[in-house]
């Protein structure tokens, strides 16, 4: 029976975007070494990985007839299960190479006696949200029978990797396209240690321009291997775009030495670094005299508009509807934060340029109560329908937003070069775009916001962040809080001298300043150790900048 489910709604990379010919063939010469092997490809879309698989077993001079039994493909979308039969027929294979079923049916009706010698391909991409709930159910009982706890966070690429792992045999390989995300989100943090108990060897490849045609996704390969017996550990290979990976040697790469894999929850990310640079992060992570950001603040979300067209506003809007009094001062972009102190002439300057600096905020009263000039700013908004919006609807009144606390600080939630703390020195709050900042002891602000801008801080920073295809770093409140953070017992050189050269943008300088009292005077680190830090910062930094579009 054909499935109901909207391609185009699962927007799943190997259906609306079929993986490109060079990674296929990499991963199947890869994976596939033996002309007896048997292969899994659990979400085979179109074909292109089967095809690629029988091109290789064709290569280790594998007869057509031999085929039989070496394949097995699993598709749920009829029509692009359809084509997949078609590729495989091509090679004179019968339809049920490919069957046409939800992959954690398929493998709960084979009782997990199904073992593979190599699982490949490219899992879908799709949201908890829009991953079907008869089929969530399967799997998410399934993975929990492993002693894993998916949650509504889980893409469904999670259980197609450790489900599919599962049945590899001892000595079985896996090589599979899947999101960056792997690296660096929390709710990969589990997987990421499954993987690292249950392969004794991983070898990722990633790119430094992204690799799908039409889509911000960065994705990796992920080369996973079963009982190897030397040269265990992980190891980061990074190339510049496909035509580096079809000259790669496997051979060679396979002989490069791997770094030690921790058994834990830690983002990936580090492993792009060298072994001496991770193990200098590892000493200075167990230090006792760095404290973490969350020893000294709290960090929160900004508050929820639910619809900022209607609400954030600028003081031409402000004056045509005469809400001078029915507004508060809110920032909502990165660009509104010039240095690392948001002053009363920041504010003014912003709100000069027309910017949207004010959020609407009418008495907290029922419509026939309010002044006219808020009455006839809602009825505008509600002609516009704004008032239908989710976050709008369930309010007990649509236009008060809540949660309007002003902050001792912000912190940017998204970032292009470097975070920074920057000190309100007005009474603004911010829109969600910016986090907000409680401070927790009796440290002088200044304090804390030049003590931020370090090496050891920065190189934590890109670690602990998110970065996806666009080269921007993001932080949850709580990534921010783990930032390791020493603070300055004392501040030898001038706030505003510092706050001056991050207005124009000359970052490396208040490094050289802010390292050499804090890093080397205070803490008695080595030079050369802060110069690793500053330069794990720039690599890592880099890396995620120059990440473009081939």
């Amino acid at each position: 029976m054909e499935t109901t489910i909207d391609i185009k709604a699962t927007n799943k990379l190997r259906g609306g975007y079929y993986t490109p010919q060079g990674i296929t063939e990499f991963i199947c010469k890869w994976a596939i070494t033996k002309p007896t092997q048997k292969v899994l490809e659990p979400s085979c879309g179109d074909g292109n990985f089967i095809e690629a698989a029988i091109k290789r077993f064709l290569e280790l001079g594998v007869s057509k007839k031999q085929l039989f039994g070496l394949l097995q493909g699993v598709e749920l979308i009829d029509s692009e299960a359809r084509k997949s039969k078609k590729r495989a027929e091509k090679y004179g294979l019968n339809s049920t190479t490919i069957v046409n079923s939800d992959f954690f049916s398929f493998i709960s009706e084979a009782s997990g006696e199904a073992v593979y010698d190599v699982v490949i391909g490219n899992p879908p991409f799709i949201r908890y949200q829009n991953f079907p709930e008869e089929h969530r159910d399967i799997a998410f009982e399934m993975m929990q029978a492993l002693g894993l706890t998916p949650n509504k966070l889980t893409n469904i690429w999670v259980p197609f990797l450790v489900l599919s792992a599962n049945l590899l045999n001892r000595y079985g390989k896996l090589g599979m396209v899947i999101p960056a995300e792997l690296f660096q989100v929390k709710y990969a943090a589990e997987t990421r240690v499954f993987l690292s108990n249950f392969f004794s060897r991983i070898t990722i490849i990633t790119f430094k321009k992204l690799v799908f045609d039409d889509i911000q996704q960065e994705v990796v390969l992920l080369l996973c291997e079963k009982g190897a017996t030397a040269n265990k550990g992980i190891r980061v290979i990074e190339l510049s775009s496909l035509e580096e990976l079809k000259a790669l040697n496997i051979s060679e790469f396979q002989k490069t030495p791997v770094k030690s894999l921790e058994h834990n929850s830690e983002k990936w990310t580090k492993y792009f670094l060298d072994e001496q640079e991770i193990k200098l992060l590892r000493t200075l992570k167990n230090d006792e005299r760095i404290r973490l950001a969350s020893d000294i603040m709290e960090v929160d979300v900004g508050l929820v508009t639910g619809r900022n067209e209607f609400f954030m506003i600028n003081e031409e809007t402000v004056s045509k509807w005469n809400i001078g009094h029915f507004t508060k001062r809110v920032v909502s972009r990165s660009n509104h934060f010039k240095g690392i102190v948001f002053t009363e002439k920041d504010f003014s300057d912003n709100a000069a340029a027309n910017i949207e600096g004010y959020l609407f905020l009418p008495p907290d009263k029922d419509f026939n109560e309010l002044p006219k000039e808020c009455q006839k700013y809602i009825l505008h908004g509600e002609a516009q329908d704004y008032h239908t919006g989710y976050k709008c609807r369930i309010r007990k009144r649509w236009y008060i937003t809540p949660s309007i606390w002003s902050p001792d600080a912000f912190v940017l939630r998204q970032v292009g070069d470097y975070p920074k703390i920057i000190i309100n020195q007005t009474n603004a709050s911010s829109t969600d775009t910016i986090h907000r900042i409680r401070f927790k002891k009796s440290i002088k602000p200044e304090i804390i916001a030049l003590s931020f801008l370090n090496s050891l801080s920065f190189a934590f920073s890109e670690i602990l962040g998110r970065s996806y295809g666009g080269g921007v770093l993001t932080f949850e409140p709580t990534e921010i809080e783990e930032i390791p953070l020493p603070l300055l017992d004392r501040v030898d050189f001038d706030f505003f001298q510092i706050d001056n050269l991050i207005r124009q943008r000359r970052i490396e300088e208040v490094l050289d300043i802010v390292d050499e009292q804090l890093l080397i005077k205070e803490l008695g680190m080595e030079r050369n150790k802060v110069v690793t830090l500053r330069n794990i910062w720039k690599k890592l930094r880099d890396r995620r900048i120059n990440r473009k579009k081939i």
